[in-house]
Order: C-alpha cells, then structure tokens, then sequence
C-alpha cells in the first residue's frame, strides 16, 4: 500500500496547510508550488521566497543563547532583540535554570523610571498654569525630550522597521501618534511663525509634549507589566529545571565513589543515591528499596515506592531510603529537558484560534491609519476654532488608542500560561494545535496494554498436552527472554518463581503483533497468538473449551508451538489500573465516546471493556491497522484522540487529531504525539480536556476584550461624541486606556494558573 502524500506546511510558519483548501492560496517558485495558511504568509513568501527556503542553521549551531518570538516562531537570531514583524521582544528559544534579569525588561523598567519621574511634574504643572509662560514652554520640552527620545527610543526603531518591512503593527501607531505630537510641538516652539491661524489658541500654537510624554510613559509601563507577565509564564519551568542536582555520586567499576558534576555523568555511569538526595538523572535501580517524591514533574502528591528494576527520574527527590542506580538518560534527553523543551516549543506555537487576531491585525493597522487620516479631515474641515488643532489632537489620540497590543498578546499569552500549568500537572504539551484541537475531540481510542491495565502482566495458568507444564513454561521463557513485549516478561518471571532452567534460544526472531520464534536445543519454539501458530501449521482448536474460560477470566491467552504442533498456552492477566475506571466515567460525563483499541483476541478485550465501562472495541488490531481505524473514525466525521505507550502505535498517534502518549511508555511515542501525560495516568487526559477547555475559553475572553475595545474606542477618540456631549478623547487618557487593555488581556490569561483542572 502507498504512502500517504505528507501534509505541506507553510513555508513562513511552519503550520500545517490543506492542500486542497489553503487559506492563503498558493504561491509557485522555481517549478514547485507551495501552500500557505494566511495571505499575510503568502505576501513575505511572495517578498523573498530564498529567505524561508534556504536551509536554517540548526540551534546548536548558532553562537550563544538563541532566542525567538511567541508570536512568530520562524523568527531567530543569536541574543535578545525585538521581533522584526510584531516589535515583541524575543525570548529564549530553550529555557535555562541559570537565566539572569531580562535584559529587556531591565532596560524598559529604566525607561519606565525616568519616564514616570519627568512626566509627573509635566502633568502637575500642566495644571496649574506654570508652563504657559515663554519659560513654561521650555521646560515643557526640557522635561518630555527624554522621555520621547531615549524613554520611546525602542518604539520609534520598532515602528520604522515595521514600515520598512511592510509589517504594519501596534508600534506602527505608537511610533506615529508620539511622534507627530512630539515633533509638531517641537516646531512649534523653535518656529512658531510658520504656523496659519486655524493652529493657534489665544495667539500661541499649543504644545503637546505633555500627552507625548505621558503617552510614552504608560506604553513603557504596559511594556514593563508585559515583560513580567512573560516571565512569570516560564517560572514554573525554570523553578523545575532549578531542582536537578549539580553532582551526583558515581561508584567506579573497582567500588570506589566520587563526586562528580552532573554534566560529567554518561549513560551506563553506577550511581548511588542516599536518603534525602534527588535522583541525578533519569535511570534504573539496580538495587536499594525507598520512596521517591516525583510530584514536581508529575504533579502527583504521593511518594512512590521504588525497588529493583523500577524507572526513576531525574530531579526527583529520594526519601529515606538509598538506592544503587544505573544512568539511562543524561543531559538533554532526561526527561525534565524533554518536558522544559517540548513546553517551550508548544509556548511558542500558534493555535489555529491565534490566526484569527492575526488576519485582523493584518487589515487593522491600515484601517486605523485611514481612520485617522479621515478624523484629521473632517476635524480640519468642520471643527471648531482652531480647526487644526483639534483635528491633529484628535488624530492622534485614533492613533493612541487603537493600538492593536491587546489583540496581539490575546492568543500567545494564553498558551504560554496554560501550557506552564500543564507542565506543573504533569501534562506536556507538544504544541499548541494540539492543545486547541483537545477541546473539541469527540472520540478517544486508547490501547489497553500499559494504558488501560498497569502494562505488569502476572502468569495465572499454564495449559500443556503432551508436554509438561514445567516443560511448556520452560521452552516458551527460554524464547521470551529475547522479546521485549510486556507478556513475555510476564512468562518469563512466572518461570522464575517455579525455579525453572532456562536455555539459551537461537536464532530469535519476532513478527510484530503475532510472535516470535526461536530454537531452543533441539526444538523450534513458536510464541504467539493464535493466528501466528496456524501460519505454522500449528492447530490450537482442540483447546478451544479451555481458552474460552481462560478469555471469560480476563486472562491474555499465549500460544506455544513445538517442533510445528500447539503444545498448549500460558494464562496472563494485566491487572487494571485502578484510575482507568474514575478516567472513563469523567470521560463519559465529558461527552466522550470511549473505544477500546488492542491487538489481544476479543473475548478478553470484550471483558476489560465491560469492567471498565468502554463504548467500543476493536480487538484484534495490527500495529499496521491502528493507523486505518483512526482514518476510519475521522472519515466519519469524528475528531479523534489516540492514547498510546509503544512503538505500535506512534503512527496511530501522529494520525489522530490528538496524540496522547503516555509518559512511561517509548521515545518515539511521545515523539508522535502532540500531548504526554508525563505519570502515564489516564487521569491526566481528562485533565488534558479541562485545560484546553480553560485555555480556548481564555482565548475567546481575551479577544473579545480586546475587539470590543477598539470597537469602541475608535469613534470615541475620533470625536463622536463631540457633536452630543461636547466631549473629547485626550490622547492621555487613550494611552492609558490602550495600556489597560494590555494589562487586563494580561490578568486574564494569568488566571489559568489557578483555574481547577
């Protein structure tokens, strides 16, 4: 069967793109046609398609930290700076426990200072008549030419640039409003005769660097409270990166131990953990019995208890026992570099939801401007005395207000805070589609292995003709030692507690999702389902009674072939895992059809399924097929999530609307998948569900928030209710009003730290 052909993705974003319904249509370069998802996309495509199509440097290789934009993920340079398309400032692409003061928000706290400290008396002598005079006048411009020119230096660069590269955006307006209030009142004091009378008042042209100044004082502060609000989305991430220790204690092949720092510790390194320590990396205990305290990375309160042979993460923090363990995953691939990155890289990925600010501000910023041109008209023409005056005040206050800041943080800052609290909650977040797409799933198949049932089979019962049960468990362990399948462990610890010798197996081989074969001394040893023995020319009927009642128990039947005949079969039962039962419940309660998805034989699944409440089943299923009954599902209209742990299933995963890979389970699996619920509890994918619900529910409020008020704030500033109430918009109050806005969409998102998942 051919290979589906890959989705296009936006060459500019990087996002997925329908190829037969490309929302920004298609731009051909070279011979090759490329899809976009924004015509804004396509137009930068269009401007310099070498730019987006020449290979990138990958992040290790460019010199220093390498920082990126939230808002425009494709946007990277080496070192801090300001995003060319929106003025953001940029953010380091990969978190660090040791990141020192923002820069940025160092140098805007600074500008902020000296701001707010020559704006007050600005606005206070405003007041009271002191700056009217000729020496008035002067010190008008004395105290607000540092505020306007180094204060507002950044917004003034951001705005040209913005200009210069076609990218209108809210620095667009700033940079514009300030600006002509700043330099008009400039002229106006160094050269008042060149002004008409429609610009004077009381025979003097008024001056307007007190709103400019003020103006760029409360953009600084909305800028400030930005910054730290950004910050603070991080600091739980930062916090959990702060917990690995630095060294670790490594006993030498000859028994000896040293201290040595974290970075030096290789894969395969003994390392020894004593009461009250944290585990230095990711590994496995090799011997030692304690509890170890996992909820900074899984969100679960309770200790567990850990012995021989049982995972342990890095930065975890051991109890009061101590253990012997063997490293497993150093450096960037533990699993708490895994979560830091992958959280990073979903806080700067774009919702679908996040086109939707992006489209309007494309269109917005140069309505804005004709509306602004328009006020300066019709005030130019139809005001009062002096016409000209009002129609520049009023003008510019249009430009003040209508700042599309709000609009622009609406979506970023939501899915920055939402997937920190993920990430504290032990669900991690791959990217933001994934988040967005969580919500409105409407069916979820989840494999029963390790996701469903604790994935620990235990051997209940042995089934032998012609051989002895001893011999049958024997033959099959010898073959299954080789078999990394969840089962064979099973088979092989049950010939352990019978004392069993095993022999050594030859020639292994495995089929995928039916069995596997090897000889052992004389014989050849077929394991598997019942499908792989009749491949064998193997017969399992005439133990067709026995195997029913084995199913009608819930136990995983295992057949054994012999020198080509069925010897009989092994009896394993999963245990279930005991939240799977509370999971399905909330998920029924959610409106969420449950399908059970397994490649062990029906009866059995059926009986799972019937204890724990599941809609559906699919029994019986290849790895090849999981893949199939995804597409089948979503060709009925069905948004589909997939809940996985093995490499069987990570195509499965990558095909449904949302992967969810449990945190226990293979690499690739959570590679697949657009969510890991790092403690492998079914639990986590209602809290997944509730989380994306909080999210796009704090998505929808902010850009309502942030499009009501514009909407309204535009006719106020440009003078309508002048003609009614005699009243005017001053460019101050729509700086502050503007800030507010920011500050509000702000607080908005930051309350999904504490929203009740």
């Amino acid at each position: 069967m051919a290979e589906p052909a890959p989705t296009p993705v936006d060459p500019v974003c990087g996002m997925s793109v329908d190829p037969a319904h490309p929302k920004g249509g298609t731009f051909t370069h070279a011979g090759t046609p490329y899809f976009f998802c924004s015509d804004r996309c396509r137009a930068r495509f269009a401007a310099a398609p070498a730019s987006f199509l020449a290979p990138r440097a990958p992040v290790d290789a460019i010199e220093g930290a390498t920082y990126t934009c939230p808002m425009h993920p494709e946007v990277k340079q080496a070192g801090p700076g300001t995003c060319p398309d929106c003025g953001m400032a940029l953010e380091p692409l990969i978190a660090s426990a040791d990141e020192g003061p923002n820069p940025e928000l160092r140098s805007m706290t600074l500008r902020f200072a000296v701001g707010a400290v020559l704006s007050v008396p600005l606005v206070v002598l405003g007041m009271t008549h002191v700056l009217d005079g000729p020496r008035g006048r002067w010190l008008q411009l004395a105290l607000a030419s540092p505020v306007v020119l180094w204060g507002g230096a950044p917004f003034f660069a951001r705005a040209w640039v913005s200009v210069v590269r076609r990218h209108l955006n809210m620095f667009t307006l700033i940079g514009m409003g300030v600006g002509v209030s700043y330099a008009f009142s400039a002229v106006a004091l160094l050269a008042p005769q060149i002004f008409p009378p429609a610009f004077r008042a009381h025979g003097a042209v008024p001056l307007y660097f007190e709103p400019a100044a003020v103006i760029t004082a409360l953009v600084l502060l909305g800028q400030v409270l930005e910054l730290r609000a950004r910050s603070r989305t991080g600091a739980a991430l930062r916090a959990l990166l702060g917990l690995a220790p630095k060294t670790a204690l490594r006993i030498a092949s000859d028994g000896g131990e040293a201290t040595v720092p974290i970075e030096d510790i290789r894969v395969g390194d003994v390392l020894r953990v004593r009461p009250g320590e944290k585990i230095p990396v990711d590994g496995v205990v090799q011997s030692g019995h304690s509890s170890v305290d996992e909820s900074m990375v899984s969100g679960e309160p309770l200790p567990v208890e850990k012995a021989t042979g049982d995972a342990v993460i890095g930065a975890t923090l051991n109890g009061t026992g101590a253990l012997v363990m063997r490293a497993e995953r150093v450096g960037e691939g533990t699993l708490l570099a895994q979560i830091v990155r992958s959280v990073g890289e979903a806080q700067r990925s774009q919702a679908r939801i996040a086109r939707v600010a992006d489209t309007a501000s494309a269109y917005f910023v140069p309505a804005v401007l004709v509306v602004a041109a328009a006020t300066f008209a019709a005030w130019s023409l139809w005001g009062p005395e002096p016409r000209l005056a009002y129609a520049l005040v009023n003008a510019v206050a249009v430009l003040i207000v209508a700042c599309p800041c709000a609009l622009g943080l609406a979506t970023p800052m939501a899915v920055m805070v939402g997937t920190g609290r993920g990430a504290t909650l032990g669900i991690l977040v791959r990217n933001a589609t994934a988040l967005e797409r969580m919500e409105k799933v409407t069916t979820l198949l989840v494999d029963k292995t390790g996701t469903l049932t604790e994935g620990k089979p235990a051997l209940t019962q042995v089934v032998a003709e012609g051989i002895s049960e001893d011999a049958l468990l024997a033959l099959a362990a010898s073959v299954e030692r080789a078999s990394e399948h969840p089962l064979a462990g099973a088979i092989v610890r049950g010939a352990e507690v019978r004392t069993l010798a095993l022999e050594a197996a030859r020639d292994f081989a495995a089929t995928p999702g039916e069995g596997v074969y090897a000889r052992v001394g004389a014989r050849a040893v077929h394991v598997g389902n019942a499908d792989f023995l009749r491949a064998q020319g193997a017969d399992p009927s005439p133990f067709a009674a026995r195997v029913e009642a084995a199913q009608r128990a819930r136990q995983s039947v295992v057949w054994v072939a012999v020198d080509g005949r069925c010897a009989g079969f092994l009896g394993v039962v999963d245990p279930i895992k005991p939240e799977s039962v509370e999971a399905i419940r909330g998920l029924h309660d959610a409106e969420v059809r449950v399908v059970m998805l397994t490649g062990d034989v029906r009866p059995t699944a059926v009986q799972v399924a019937m204890e724990l409440g599941i809609d559906a089943v699919e029994a019986e299923v290849r790895p090849t097929q999981k893949m199939e009954v995804v597409r089948r599902l979503q060709a009925e209209g069905e948004v589909v999530a997939m809940a996985g742990d093995g490499i069987n299933d990570a195509a499965a995963l990558a095909q449904a609307d949302v992967g969810i890979a449990m945190g226990t389970g293979t690499d690739i699996a959570m590679q697949s998948a657009g969510l890991t619920l790092v403690k492998g509890d079914l639990r986590g994918i209602l809290k997944a569900r509730r989380l994306s619900e909080a999210t796009l529910h704090n998505i929808r409020q902010n850009l309502f928030f942030a499009f009501v008020y514009n909407l309204l704030g535009l006719p106020i500033a440009a003078g309508a209710l002048y003609p009614f109430f005699g009243m005017l918009l001053s460019p101050m109050i729509a700086s502050a009003a503007m800030s507010l806005s920011s500050v509000s969409v702000i607080a908005n998102a930051l309350r999904l730290r504490k929203v009740p998942l």
